[in-house]
């Protein structure tokens, strides 16, 4: 239930028909996993504390820098040296307290799965890091939780959603095949600091829609984000039937 005080707090979006009361109450009882607290977690952070989501579960083994801020709006220049998921805490906790953030300092490992993937009902991949993407898509797919996956990099975007759960959706493995690709980050080649925002935005409002079953997701699609030119482009994916991940075949 409710209290009077979220009634009013979350009341822009109650009164919206798609969503309702109901819809409040699923993001209230909602446990989301963001992995990486830098320019497309802050802004996923950010906007499901501030939409309801009842558990937040960081995780991020990196301390918060002068580059960071630029692009990581959860962060300011008090956090600097502060471990990402620590000051992302702090600034959660204040701007909604009803909602329940669990810091790990860590880098996401396999082990995680049972204690963190398996006890979430969405998982967000806001890292840059090719491994643990993988490593997500795996845990996904092992324990039916859904998968929202964002990349941002110079002037663009893409985000997309792989569900488990639905029989028709690929994995992220069916499209991006793991052959051991080399990391592109914002370090080595630059990002526009509102596209990390754009793109996370994205991924806020997939993990709300998937939460609430309102509307329709991403699943079998991949949006790409142009910028430079403000375009935006959606790509059909399909299951791979032998995709090492999700077809059951290995």
């Amino acid at each position: 239930m409710l209290s009077d005080e979220e009634l009013l707090r979350y009341s822009r979006q109650i009164m919206l028909p798609e969503l309702d009361v109901a819809g409040q109450e699923k993001l209230k009882k909602a446990t989301a996993l963001i992995v990486g607290v830098g320019g497309l977690g802050s802004p996923v952070a950010m906007y499901l504390a501030a939409a309801g989501v009842g558990h937040l579960v960081l995780v991020d083994n990196d301390e918060v820098e002068l580059t960071n801020l630029q692009r990581q709006i959860v962060h300011s220049s008090v956090s600097l040296g502060e471990p990402k998921v620590y000051s992302a805490q702090r600034v959660l906790a204040d701007l909604n307290p009803h909602c329940k953030i669990t810091a790990e300092f860590t880098k996401f490992k396999p082990g995680m799965g049972d204690r963190l993937v398996a006890s979430a009902d969405v998982i967000l991949d806001c890292t840059d890091n090719f491994a643990v993407r993988f490593l997500l898509n795996k845990l996904s797919v092992q324990y039916q939780v859904p998968l929202v996956s964002g990349a941002a990099i110079r002037m663009d975007g893409q985000v997309s959603l792989y569900d488990p759960m639905n029989e028709a959706s690929p994995c992220y493995n069916c499209l991006f095949e793991d052959e051991g690709e080399e990391d592109e980050t914002c370090a080595n080649s630059g990002v526009l600091s509102p596209v990390v925002g754009l793109v996370g935005s994205i991924q806020a409002t997939e993990a709300i829609k998937q939460l609430t079953g309102v509307g329709a997701t991403l699943v079998g699609k991949l949006l790409m984000v142009d910028a430079l030119n403000m375009r935006f482009r959606e790509v059909k994916i399909s299951k791979n039937p032998d995709c090492t991940v999700c077809s059951g075949k290995h």
